[in-house]
């Protein structure tokens, strides 16, 4: 199917839809799954704390909001990404923003694969696998 990018009321981010679309199905695929629909929506601070309180009932901001409807093996979901925390998240953490962005994004995909981060011992998976992902960006898919 498809992988597809949208705004809420901020700029597109400085990403290469199809390099993109590329490492995603690329991960996706390492995990066994297909893409079905997945929608990449980037917005702004505001956005995402309206998005967490009416349907997480979270009162605070966040980089990024899962919608999972996948079925069996074929991924689809929304991810809602926050542009200005994915930014404030870089400053924190010392990260060039790009990297913080694409770690984000693959966050959501991974969620979407099956992986959790809810208890510590997911925390770790979940992180091995952006790195693991984040480095087969940088490697341009060879894997």
């Amino acid at each position: 199917m498809a992988i597809f990018y949208e705004t809420a009321n901020v700029s597109f981010p400085k990403i290469s839809r199809k390099e993109t679309t590329t490492w995603i199905k690329k991960v996706v695929n390492i995990h066994r799954k297909r893409i079905g629909s997945v929608s990449c929506i980037f917005c702004s601070d505001d956005e995402i704390l309206k998005i967490n309180r009416q349907y997480l009932n979270h009162d605070y901001y966040t980089d990024i909001i899962t919608f999972d409807y996948t079925e069996n093996d074929v991924i689809s979901g929304d991810l809602f990404i926050s542009v200005d925390t994915v930014k404030s998240n870089s400053e924190k953490f010392g990260t060039v923003y790009d990297e913080e962005l694409n770690r984000v994004i693959i966050h959501g995909i991974l969620h979407l694969c099956g992986f959790k981060d809810k208890t510590p011992e997911d925390e770790v998976q979940m992180r091995e696998k952006e790195n693991e992902a984040l480095n087969l960006l940088n490697r341009k898919y060879e894997i």
